[in-house]
């Protein structure tokens, strides 16, 4: 028996309103959803994998790839936003070169927009690695990545 059909096993009977809690469960066991475990979760809640697929893009809190070495959480709160997040965002996806997945092409470093990190005294503000980093510039936001190895080309 997999992992997926253990995670689902605790359920017991399952309906359609077990979806999204059998969904968090598996990505809190794996970091992600990967496209085998949602074909599990489809056989085993009884829905069509493409419902399956629907409900995890649906919302924001489901991902489909692993997160990688160094994970940056980007406030993009009110505050934050008024103070420059935006731009704090798209100088992480230049830089970092990142996919559409939030994950950067060598591997070190996956970004997750987040709606508040709850730090607006010092926004605009990320959380890095578990650190909250406030104030940020490009520069500064430069000199953290530039300290953990992250290339600047």
């Amino acid at each position: 028996m997999s992992t997926v059909q253990e995670i689902i096993k605790g359920f017991g009977p399952l309906t359609l309103d077990s979806l999204i809690p059998v969904l968090q469960d598996v990505q809190k066991e794996y970091g992600y959803l990967s496209g085998k475990s949602m074909e599990e979760i489809s056989t085993c809640v009884g829905v069509p994998v493409s419902r399956v697929y629907g409900v995890a893009t649906f919302y924001k809190q489901f991902r489909f790839a692993p997160l990688h070495q160094h994970v940056i959480q980007v406030c993009r709160g009110t505050a934050c936003h008024v103070k420059g997040s935006l731009a704090i965002a798209d100088h992480l996806q230049r830089r970092l070169k990142l996919n559409k997945d939030g994950n950067s092409q060598d591997g070190k470093f996956s970004v997750l927009t987040v709606a508040c990190l709850g730090a607006c005294s010092i926004a605009p503000v990320i959380k890095m690695d578990g650190e909250f980093y406030g104030h940020l510039t490009t520069q500064k936001l430069d000199e953290l990545i530039d300290q953990i190895g992250g290339k600047n080309e």
